[in-house]
């Protein structure tokens, strides 16, 4: 895998089990039961998540029925969530795998997601990710991407190198987590001219009660095929 694809420092997080996440995002758990298509039962219904981590996410979707498959670049992570699985008795398909080259069929998926995990490499690599999300996608198949925005306050903690992405961040909630990209709105506009968008938002949350007034900002955009 290229570095500008998956960072080696989540190796070393998972690995010393930081960012063993057990539960899912609430952004995630509103995207799937708002826009997962009613014409199927549950498990009818195919879910992937990009960058899947430890598949808290698709513990969630497992548990409410869905099918899940996940990938990601991090062998640790990928190990918790099979025991997890496999320990509670869920079935997922959970594969080490570059998001910017998908083991899958076209038209394979009814949802797929993205935690920030496209923040996690260059824009060359999220242009070829989000081609590749389109190719498995069924018909009218809905994306969810929510990457870190241009106005998240770690950024200028950073160091800028190529491919838009930012490096030894020092400070913030995003400090210590590798290379990162950070998106204005122009680039997600691109990244999505071959979609429909079905919703576009931008977030942001400052903690205006500590010394460095920090602020968390991200984006939330659904994409239709």
């Amino acid at each position: 895998m290229s570095t500008q694809t998956f960072d080696p420092i989540w190796n070393e997080l998972y690995g010393c089990g930081e960012g063993l996440n057990k539960y899912p995002w609430d952004a995630v758990v509103s995207f799937v039961f708002r826009n997962y298509p009613r014409n199927k039962a549950r498990e009818e219904v195919r879910i992937l998540e990009i960058g899947c981590g430890t598949a808290s996410n698709l513990w969630f979707a497992a548990r409410e029925g869905f099918q899940v498959a996940g990938v990601d670049g991090s062998i640790s992570a990928i190990e918790f969530a099979r025991k997890r699985f496999a320990d509670e008795g869920l079935v997922a398909d959970l594969r080490v795998a570059d998001f910017t080259s998908l083991p899958f069929a076209d038209e394979t998926f009814d949802l797929v997601i993205d935690r920030a995990a496209l923040s996690c490499c260059g824009l060359s690599a999220a242009k070829a990710a989000v081609s590749e999300v389109r190719r498995i996608l069924v018909p009218r198949g809905r994306f969810f991407c929510n990457p870190y925005s241009d106005t998240h306050g770690s950024r200028v903690s950073g160091r800028p190198v190529s491919d838009g992405l930012t490096i030894e961040i020092s400070n913030g909630t995003l400090a210590g987590v590798g290379q990162l990209c950070f998106y204005d709105q122009a680039q997600l506009e691109q990244l999505f001219s071959a979609w429909t968008i079905r919703s576009f938002c931008h977030l942001e949350m400052s903690e205006v009660r500590a010394a460095d007034r920090s602020t968390h900002s991200e984006w939330r955009v659904i994409a239709e095929k």
